[in-house]
């Protein structure tokens, strides 16, 4: 029974490194790069959990993977994007798109018409 609870934890333990180099940043891996830690993991399940909580993985408050990567919603991120600066900037924005979408109605139903030249 104790080896089959310490066969539990080992299993846990592995796994919840192997699941925690994957989701750690490359570039807040200490010591060997993200790939390494994840053979050494891999390859020797016990020993290299240990060594990768001990000193490979990254450390301190700044710790965080909720951070937006490169290719995630940088749009938002950009200095200088089209923002309405003031409120009279985006009345009349949202007042061309009145008038757009009612031209688009009127072309839409004369479209629909029947012409008097295909009776």
């Amino acid at each position: 029974m104790p080896y089959a609870i310490l066969g539990l934890i080992t299993m846990v333990l592995w796994i919840y490194c192997i699941v925690d180099v994957i989701t750690c940043p490359e570039t807040e891996v200490r010591n060997l790069p993200k790939l390494a830690w994840l053979l050494i993991v891999l390859l020797i399940p016990t020993i290299g959990s240990i060594v990768w909580l001990v000193a490979g993985r990254p450390v301190g408050p700044d710790r965080r993977y909720d951070r937006p990567t490169a290719g995630s919603y940088v749009e938002y991120e950009r200095p200088g994007r089209a923002v309405a600066q003031n409120p009279e900037d985006d009345a009349e924005f949202l007042r061309r798109c009145r008038e757009r979408a009612e031209q688009q109605r009127l072309e839409a139903k004369r479209q629909k018409r029947p012409t008097d030249d295909s009776a």
